[in-house]
């Protein structure tokens, strides 16, 4: 019971880590009492099972939001809809029933602390590739000046073996081991020699981000995606009109609830009047279509005189969200597309003034190796278009807001966030918030930002770190067991 009680706290003290609770300082000891369970426990099975039972109340813990979207907009019943989540949870608590099981062998060790942290961040780079990712331990770190300089570096999952480290000598100390096995601690402060993040600046160029607030239960006719177009420009427009001194280069709807339809005549002619009367690009949020017929979520780029430049569509698409999985075709897909949309190929990097930007898609920030190839590529400035408003008024939109923020702090890039409902944001190459939008009102945010064009380690090499650890953790198994 008490080995039970223990995994739960560290399901909790997860759980609070993030938002709505945000007690960040918990990341570094959070795992610690899971990791004392799992040391007391000999037995592999009910290692593994306390695990997963910590996994299973983390993920329904942090992720409670998914229950809502799955009623309200899935189609399915509360009951069904609590029954899918629940089985969500129950798949996801997989990863950490599988760090559970081994890092009670790694426990026994001298090198427990290390080796540890290696497992939790080869274990915590599976997510994605495995069906979903969302918030990582190294998330917590956003605001925290010394942790973060790692980011450019390592990307987040330095920070998350830095947590799980310092998580793993707490465990340690509580189990009343020698002393000497904590003095990998004394590798921590060394974070201090690297380079600082960058200072806040202000922006030399300016663009200016729409949110329209649109209701995600409407249903569009002609007529109302007519208004609504006309409204979106209004809006635009008087907010160029705003700081005439400082006019926009570049404007930004985000990624919409209403079908703006790219080869559609009324949208392109209201694109086209926007853009040559504020002089400015426009960057939106689109659908767009295959050669055969199929929808695509995508960004498309016009011109200051109303000429698409570049279109991207959307490669990682969200379970349920633009596509159901084989075998719940009985569960509507949130958006209101007939049919899944088809996935997207290809990283495009767009040209405006001589510069080069990127822009990613809502659910594509979890991604860090994969957003890091837009300035891998040459993107001086990232763009990210999203419609949070599927969350309601969960505590998932500032969750997503902590993901976004460490994708500008790893590639040091300002990164200039649009939004239907909120939080539509500025985002400065250190990961620093600098401006914001209300929650769920309309109205537009005059953004500052500069093009950038240096690559951090972190953006020419990727996931080099998670590799390393994976190496490393293999290599602390075999020692463990032939020992």
């Amino acid at each position: 019971m008490l080995n039970w009680a223990l995994a739960l706290l560290s399901a909790a003290l997860l759980i609070l880590t993030f938002p709505k609770a945000n007690i960040t300082w918990l990341a570094p000891v959070a795992l610690a009492p899971l990791l004392v369970a799992v040391a007391r426990e000999l037995r592999p099975f009910r290692r593994f099972l306390l695990g997963w039972g910590a996994g299973v109340v983390y993920w329904f813990g942090v992720c409670y939001w998914i229950q809502y979207d799955l009623a309200i907009f899935g189609g399915v019943s509360d009951g069904v809809a609590w029954a899918l989540f629940l089985l969500f949870a129950v798949a996801k608590a997989l990863h950490l029933a599988v760090f559970a099981l081994l890092a009670g062998w790694l426990m026994r060790r001298w090198w427990a602390a290390p080796a540890v942290a290696a497992l939790w961040v080869a274990v915590e780079v599976t997510h994605g590739p495995l069906g979903f990712a969302w918030l990582t331990l190294g998330n917590a770190g956003i605001e925290m000046g010394i942790p973060m300089r790692l980011a450019p570096f390592t990307g987040v999952y330095g920070l998350s073996f830095l947590f799980a480290m310092m998580a793993a000598a707490v465990a340690l100390a509580a189990l009343r081991r020698p002393r000497k096995e904590l003095l990998w601690l004394a590798l921590a402060p060394l974070t201090i020699l690297l380079p600082r993040m960058p200072e806040a600046r202000p922006g030399a160029e300016t663009a200016l981000l729409v949110q329209p607030n649109l209701s995600e239960s409407e249903e569009w006719t002609a007529p109302s995606l007519d208004r609504m177009e006309q409204r979106l420009v209004e809006l635009s427009l008087r907010g160029v009109l705003a700081d005439i001194a400082h006019p926009p280069s570049i404007v930004v709807w985000p990624e919409m609830p209403a079908p703006l339809y790219s080869d559609d005549a009324n949208f392109r002619k209201y694109a086209t009047d926007l853009t040559s009367t504020a002089r400015a690009y426009l960057l939106t949020g689109v659908v767009a279509h295959t050669p055969e017929k199929a929808s695509l979520n995508s960004v498309l780029l016009l011109s200051p005189v109303g000429i698409p430049l570049s279109r991207y569509d959307k490669v990682n698409l969200v379970p349920f969200g633009e596509f159901v999985p084989w075998p719940f075709g009985f569960v509507s897909k949130i958006s209101t597309e007939a049919g899944d949309f088809a996935a997207g190929k290809r990283v495009v990097v767009s040209p405006i003034a001589g510069h080069r930007l990127g822009t990613f898609i809502c659910y594509e920030s979890v991604f860090p190796n994969f957003v890091r190839q837009f300035a891998r590529d040459g993107a001086e400035v990232l763009f990210n278009v999203s419609n949070d408003g599927w969350f309601g008024k969960s505590s998932a939109r500032q969750q997503h807001l902590e993901i976004v923020r460490m994708r500008a702090a790893e590639n040091r890039r300002w990164l200039l966030r649009a939004t239907n409902d909120g939080i539509t944001a500025t985002i400065d190459p250190a990961g620093r918030l600098r401006r914001t939008l209300p929650l769920y009102t309309e109205g537009t945010l005059t953004s500052g930002f500069s093009y950038l064009a240096d690559k951090t380690l972190y953006t020419r090499f990727g996931d080099w770190f998670p590799m390393l650890c994976a190496v490393a953790t293999l290599a602390f198994l075999i020692a463990e067991r032939a020992l």
